[in-house]
């Protein structure tokens, strides 16, 4: 996407600017036939690329570069920046170039180059077929990279939920708060399965044969493929809540936080939430500023402790308490009448309906049931390939050995799942690529946006830069002498930058 034409910044470039202000590693905004363009200088070469991320329309003359490469400030999506491809979720779309000259110490940015596609073509020692049970993140990205890389072989996607793959995220932030239209949920339409021969099959895989690579499906049929690729995410942990009271409503799926909206816009006036997990949290915030009164009960003295440490917990608790969120902190629930809530202590809190975000558990059934080996979710090895040759698993089920830690991990992140969508697909073909990526996600509450790289499950100490109450602070999560983790609000550069030193650090 470019700028448009009467918000556009920086020199008109194509009339030329000194060669000397394009600098290696660095990015310079201008303009070229009224679209907003970025230039770089990469090995000595200009490049001219467009300036806005292809995922949210991010600023990429703010983000950073790195090796030929520009990772925006916004969710971190990463640009080639010679040929403007996308190479790291969560962009799927590649971003237009412009041709380029120097002559004379002055660089001309010219006509905009037209990019062809790649073309499918079979090669030897791919796998005829390849099945990917799951249509979330991770397997719409691997659908997307196995035809990015010219795979030629059938392709279907599993998957019972009766959208298009979605993206999840807005679920639970703009498009729950009524500020995201629906045709912007959808990650591809039903014509872009059509244009890149995809097929994405509504039924559910009931048996995984992985030693043949043989699937059993709802309709009977067994289908075999050459490669299978495991992402089939999580569910929500379903709550028993006895009694007869308010409806008990779940956020993972598009009909889901259609559900929570048409309960919010019926004549709801209160809404109670269990959890102050970062879905709770933002469900919260969403239904806010619907004009709901909300009440957030949760176990843990402060929302978010486990991830943040007290001191971001404590930030984020004071901002939704400002916007008139009700906290009812080492609490749970216990059942439910007429139209409240009952906690744990006999409290009762008065709710037209009650969203439950207390945590999701991986849809490993299928797998356990193949016998592939588990470990708090499916073991994988560095290339993401599980216990059966040829069976890859990604997203929210894998549990990989995480170089940057030293451990194995699984990690339920957005953008994450993308990411490992992209290694399995690769790595179904041959590429023996290890997954090493830093892992990312971002959550908002209201005006506030959190940035967090790495992964800290425990630390020993944490580093605070700045101040959570001004809005403009990062958190180090420390382990020894290793930083394991960085959160930040408002410094997206700096958090840019933390994800490139983790990444240098096991390269």
């Amino acid at each position: 996407m470019g700028g448009q034409s009467d918000n556009l910044a920086g020199p008109d470039l194509q009339k030329g600017i000194l060669a000397t202000d394009v600098r290696e590693g660095a990015t310079l905004l201008g303009h070229a036939s009224g679209e907003a363009v970025i230039l770089s200088r990469v090995d000595g070469k200009c490049h001219a690329m467009a300036a806005t991320c292809s995922h949210y329309g991010g600023p990429l003359a703010e983000g950073l570069v790195v090796d030929g490469t520009v990772r925006c400030p916004w969710h971190h999506a990463c640009f080639n920046l010679r040929t403007g491809q996308a190479l790291r979720p969560p962009a799927l779309n590649d971003l237009p170039c412009w041709r380029v000259d120097e002559v004379d110490g002055k660089v001309f940015v010219r006509e905009k180059i037209e990019q062809a596609a790649p073309k499918a073509r079979k090669k030897s020692g791919h796998p005829e077929s390849i099945a990917i049970i799951g249509a979330g993140a991770a397997g719409q990205v691997a659908a997307e990279t196995l035809r990015r890389e010219g795979y030629a072989g059938r392709i279907t996607m599993y998957d019972p939920v009766v959208s298009e793959p979605v993206d999840r995220p807005n679920l639970s932030k703009d498009y729950l708060a009524g500020n995201a239209q629906p045709e912007w949920i959808p990650l591809r339409g039903p014509e872009w399965f059509a244009e890149h021969d995809v097929s994405l099959a509504r039924q559910e895989v009931r048996e995984l044969d992985a030693k043949n690579r043989k699937l059993t499906l709802t309709d009977g049929s067994e289908p075999s493929f050459g490669a299978i690729i495991f992402a089939p995410g999580a569910e929500p942990v379903r709550l028993d809540l006895p009694g007869t009271g308010p409806k008990v409503l779940y956020l993972r799926t598009l009909a889901d936080s259609d559900a929570i909206i048409a309960a919010a816009t019926g004549g709801a006036r209160r809404v109670a939430v269990l959890g102050a997990s970062f879905i709770g949290l933002e469900v919260a915030a969403s239904l806010r500023a619907r004009g709901l009164e909300v009440h957030v009960a949760a176990p843990r003295a402060r929302p978010l402790e486990l991830v943040l440490g007290p001191e971001l917990g404590d930030f984020v608790k004071s901002v939704h308490e400002e916007q008139g969120v009700t906290f009812h902190m080492g609490r749970t629930g216990r059942g439910l009448e007429k139209d409240h809530l009952i906690l744990d202590d006999g409290s009762k809190l008065a709710a037209d309906f009650v969203v439950a975000g207390v945590g999701v558990r991986p849809r490993t059934k299928l797998a356990e049931a193949a016998g592939l080996r588990m470990d708090k979710g499916v073991a994988v090895n560095e290339y993401l390939e599980t216990s059966a040759p040829g069976v890859f698993a990604a997203g929210d089920v894998a549990r990989w050995p995480d170089p940057h830690t030293g451990q194995a991990i699984r990690v339920e992140h957005w953008v994450v799942a993308e990411d490992m969508g992209r290694a399995a697909a690769r790595n179904a073909l041959g590429a023996r690529e290890r997954f090493d990526t830093v892992p990312f996600f971002w959550s908002a509450h209201y005006d506030v946006t959190i940035r967090y790289v790495g992964h800290a499950k425990k630390w020993d100490r944490t580093r605070v830069e700045g101040d959570p109450s001004s809005r403009d602070c990062s958190v180090s999560y420390i382990v020894g002498d290793k930083t394991l983790a960085v959160a930040a609000i408002n410094r997206d550069r700096a958090i840019l930058e933390a994800e490139a030193r983790m990444a240098r650090a096991i390269a």
